[in-house]
């Protein structure tokens, strides 16, 4: 028999939980996350998790499983999300692995390469250096430092720049090096497919925008004021997620609700900037979608994954 994986990836707000959640109910699925803010307990609201409701229409796992005082990362997930792919084959299920966080979605397909855990202040000081000066002149300080990544990777890939970054300043050796350093393999035996959502810009740019008014509507004010009430090191990753700072200055008295609401959908088009860039350039998909999720779409979908799940 073999074991099969399904991926839907895409851009924050392009209708990733929805296409997972229908797949899910058609082919007897389970929705297994692949999003590095939904993992975390606080963030209900913030990062879009799926409804309490989505969540008894099909079995949902590894929402909400850690705390905001926690750092995930793309090996910690790994670690979190093998069992729950083992436990779906073994309930006779189809695991289906959605959301945004390419380099997630990356190391389920490929594995990860043995690099050391980074020092928290490597990422910190990448962050605030690619903010300060830009991509294109933060590319120029990376070549300096590893002239290969530098040279492959485009000025708005601003995540894979920091990690390049950060490694070499905290092991003294490049990026490069460490992953042709020992061959890699995904950590589970399985068939993977992968479907990739791509709206059109401006109809993504739109949803993004009604979402996070919903959002204010449906309490995420409080929900960020509850977070800043645990006074956690501002440099965690829930506290960096889209609309806990930006909020968070309006908490503080910094600025005026309508301006923090405005940042944060900005901040939120950047990340759906930044994403598309991304599984364009590392992602090959096997279904590509280029247009907003809806039921015009289902049936297209529908039909590649019974392809996928009836191929013997």
């Amino acid at each position: 028999m073999v074991n099969r994986v399904l991926i839907i990836a895409g851009p924050t707000a392009g209708g990733k939980s929805g296409a997972a959640l229908d797949a899910a109910r058609e082919f007897a699925g389970t929705v297994i996350n692949a999003d590095s803010m939904q993992v975390y307990r606080e963030l209900h609201i913030l990062s879009a998790r799926p409804s309490a409701d989505d969540e008894t229409r099909a079995p949902h796992r590894l929402y909400g499983v850690l705390p905001a005082s926690d750092r995930c990362s793309a090996g910690r997930w790994l670690e979190l999300v093998v069992p729950e792919i083992k436990q779906a084959w073994a309930e006779g299920r189809l695991p289906i692995i959605t959301g945004g966080t390419g380099l997630y979605i990356k190391a389920l397909l490929e594995g990860l390469s043995p690099i050391p855990d980074i020092p928290p202040q490597y990422r910190t000081e990448a962050e605030k250096l690619l903010t300060d000066l830009g991509g294109e002149t933060f590319k120029k300080k990376l070549a300096e430092l590893d002239p290969s990544s530098a040279a492959n990777l485009p000025a708005g890939d601003r995540q894979r720049l920091i990690r390049a970054y950060e490694v070499v300043r905290a092991t003294g050796k490049p990026l490069s090096q460490w992953q042709g350093g020992e061959d890699t393999a995904p950590l589970v035996d399985a068939e993977f497919q992968t479907i990739v959502l791509m709206p059109p810009r401006e109809a993504l740019y739109a949803a993004i925008d009604a979402r996070f008014d919903q959002m204010i509507e449906g309490g995420a004010l409080e929900e960020a004021k509850t977070l800043h009430d645990l006074d956690l090191d501002p440099g965690l990753p829930a506290m960096k997620a889209v609309g806990v700072p930006q909020l968070g200055r309006y908490l503080q008295g910094q600025q005026t609700l309508e301006t923090a609401c405005d940042d944060a959908k900005r901040a939120s088009r950047n990340l759906a900037k930044r994403q598309m860039t991304w599984f364009r350039n590392q992602i090959e998909p096997n279904l590509g979608v280029f247009e907003q999720y809806s039921e015009s779409q289902k049936e297209k979908i529908f039909s590649f994954i019974r392809n996928f799940v009836l191929t013997r």
